[in-house]
């Protein structure tokens, strides 16, 4: 057996978590410190929460003992991972409809691997992968829908790995190529007024506040009346019970005169700024307006006015009207929510004076009025 390392060096502000290995946070990160070899190995452990953090340090302590004592890590079966993952997930506090998704990809690989004869995580292998995405190649999927699968099934084996359910990662090397985006399509403003005119309320209204703001489909959907500041002229987007936006982070989004009429002459009888109209189910009306609901309304729009498109195509639109309006990229970036890290640190906060302006301006240049004018 090998003889047991000395517990590492001490690193200011570590936290001893084992007999062998301690933490500290370098900024958000968290990393452990520990020895190996006769070397102080310095290993993030690529997390900010200070629970997970010790979790996989403690981790990383069963590893290094077992490599002492000539143990090997038993695999376990791709069952018993997937069950794991979604209790993270879940931990980790994911919308349902995520959840869901995920769900629906694992169970697939799931049965194909059981198919074959695969149980558990160490006999998998790079064919299993080409075998699923050429299956949903042979089903009409999207390259993107499959590559995204794809890519929940590489941080499922991530995931399984970093927790020591197995002794490598069955897919170490395994290369996915992003699709090509496909081109969308995208409405004149013409045709965007077309399509409210033949609009019917409460879709009518619906539609003239996608096509003013960009909002994506499900943060029109989940809109209350408290994420409505008339004070301070703009729409707040942020996470509700079960729900939350696309790229997790909540933002403020100016609106034009247009948009602001409109949320005005709204009634407020409930809850969601957007309702369903009354049905044999819900007599009383209240309910949320779906995004599928939404969708099935534009559908038949679009089948009588012979226009491509679906829900989104007005956030397309959007972002394409605001560019063309030479609008700062970065600008609309933060009304849309295309925020990546760098743009982050420069734009946290949009509801000021340049952002009012800039979609102002972007309004008169569509023949609006601003707020103050048309008071």
């Amino acid at each position: 057996m090998p003889k047991r390392q000395p517990h590492s060096e001490h690193v200011d502000g570590a936290e001893k978590v084992g007999d062998l290995v301690s933490i500290f946070r370098r900024g958000q990160i968290w990393y452990a410190n520990y020895q190996a070899d006769g070397r102080q190995v310095r290993r993030s452990l690529k997390t900010s929460s200070k629970k997970e953090a010790r979790r996989l340090a403690l981790a990383l302590e069963r590893e290094l003992l077992q490599a002492e004592s000539g143990e090997r890590v038993e695999p376990v079966t791709l069952e018993v991972a997937i069950d794991a993952y979604e209790d993270y997930l879940r931990t980790e506090g994911r919308a349902e409809r995520t959840l869901a998704k995920y769900r629906g990809v694992l169970q697939r690989f799931h049965q194909l691997a059981t198919s074959r004869g695969v149980a558990r995580l160490d006999q998998i292998r790079p064919h299993l992968m080409d075998e699923y995405r050429s299956s949903r190649h042979k089903l009409g999927r999207e390259p993107k829908t499959i590559f995204n699968e794809s890519i929940v099934i590489r941080q499922l084996l991530r995931f399984a790995y970093s927790r020591r359910m197995v002794t490598d990662d069955p897919l170490r090397g395994y290369k996915l190529r992003k699709p090509k985006p496909k081109e969308q399509p995208c409405w004149t403003v013409e045709q965007v007024q077309s399509i409210v005119e033949a609009a019917k309320e409460p879709y009518k209204s619906a539609f003239q506040v996608l096509s003013g703001t960009g909002l994506r489909a499900g943060e029109l959907s989940h809109l209350t009346w408290k994420d409505i500041d008339f004070g301070a002229n703009v729409i707040h987007v942020r996470a509700k019970e079960g729900w939350t936006p696309k790229t997790g982070n909540r933002r403020a989004v100016p609106m034009t005169a247009q948009v602001r009429a409109i949320l005005e002459k709204l009634p407020r009888k409930h809850r969601w700024v957007f309702v369903a109209p009354p049905s044999r189910k819900y007599p009383s009306g209240g309910r949320r307006m779906s995004e599928r609901l939404l969708l099935a309304n534009l559908k038949k729009l679009l089948k009588q006015l012979d226009l491509p498109g679906h829900v989104h195509t007005f956030r397309h639109t959007f972002i394409s009207l605001a560019l063309m309006a030479r609008t700062p990229e970065a600008v609309v970036r933060a009304w849309v929510g295309h925020v990546d890290a760098e743009t982050l640190k420069l734009y946290t906060h949009i509801a000021d004076a340049a952002s009012q302006a800039a979609m102002q301006d972007f309004a008169r240049k569509l023949g609006q009025k601003p707020p103050e004018e048309s008071q």
